[in-house]
């Protein structure tokens, strides 16, 4: 899902293996995941998606007078909250000790690959869908069996 704040954005659903790095787009004047390689397609990241980082994730703490706030955390999971309210950012990432970061206030440029996606509940009278392997590298550890 893209936030309600990227529907004027061109966009793509991720899939595992993306390689996803955090941009401001400006048709919509906020940010989000896009591919590498293309800054004006916005990738949609499905609620439990999980992510791996390249480095320790970082956000902005307003007005650029501070420097970015660095969790150290490499992994997240990617989350909507406040779907009742319909005109706030519902985007976040849930880090492994339980913190929520708001997409939207993610550094620029950070890497991050999607190690898989979450399952879909099967439909009544079919099989449930194979999950896609999550690729062997040495960041692709489960999520929550890292803590």
């Amino acid at each position: 899902m893209c936030d309600y704040s990227l529907h004027n954005v061109m966009s793509t659903p991720a899939k595992v293996g993306d390689e996803l790095v955090s941009t401001r787009f400006p048709q919509a004047c906020t940010r989000g995941f896009c591919a590498v390689g293309q800054p004006e397609v916005a990738v949609c990241v499905m609620p439990g998606t999980e992510l791996a980082f390249a480095a320790d994730i970082e956000c902005d703490r307003g007005l650029g007078l501070l420097p970015n706030r660095k969790y150290h955390a490499r992994v997240a999971r990617f989350r909507q909250i406040d779907l009742d309210k319909p005109y706030v950012h519902h985007d976040a990432l849930e880090l492994p000790d339980g913190r929520l970061v708001m997409v939207t206030s993610l550094a620029e440029g950070q890497r991050a690959t999607v190690l898989q996606l979450p399952a879909e509940p099967a439909r009544e009278g079919q099989a449930a869908p194979a999950i896609a392997p999550v690729p062997a590298t040495p960041v692709a550890h489960r999520l929550w069996e890292i803590v």
